[in-house]
């Protein structure tokens, strides 16, 4: 019956600590969910890699879509027509700050965090 229970208790044991540490491990992006701003602009960054966004440059609505990766302070947004972007991000508060360039072209964007 003793060795029963000392069996028991070391599953237990190793169940416990093995779903500490997976959970330990695990950091949320502060940049899932959807970014926007009061002219029109916006990304959705999702947490399977992935991002849709629409922004304006020089007064025309382009829509971006593919895959999103961090590096440290720098977001690298993959299209998925082959090209792709690296900028600098930043966020103060709730609001994102990165510039995004596309056809020789740049645009500031202050976005707000409006979904999760």
């Amino acid at each position: 019956m003793k060795k029963n229970n000392g069996i028991k208790l070391l599953i237990t044991v190793l169940t416990f600590g093995l779903v500490l540490t997976l959970s330990g491990c695990y950091t949320p992006n502060p940049l899932y969910g959807t970014w926007s701003d009061n002219n029109g602009n916006y990304i959705n960054f999702i947490n399977d890699g992935t991002y849709n966004a629409k922004v304006n440059i020089n007064n025309v609505d382009y829509g971006f879509n593919g895959d999103w990766t961090v590096i440290e302070n720098i977001l690298i947004f993959s299209f998925s027509d082959g090209g792709s972007i690296n900028t600098e991000w930043d966020i103060r508060g709730a609001m994102l700050y990165l510039i995004w360039t596309y056809g020789g072209s740049q645009t500031d964007l202050i976005l707000y965090h409006t979904a999760r």
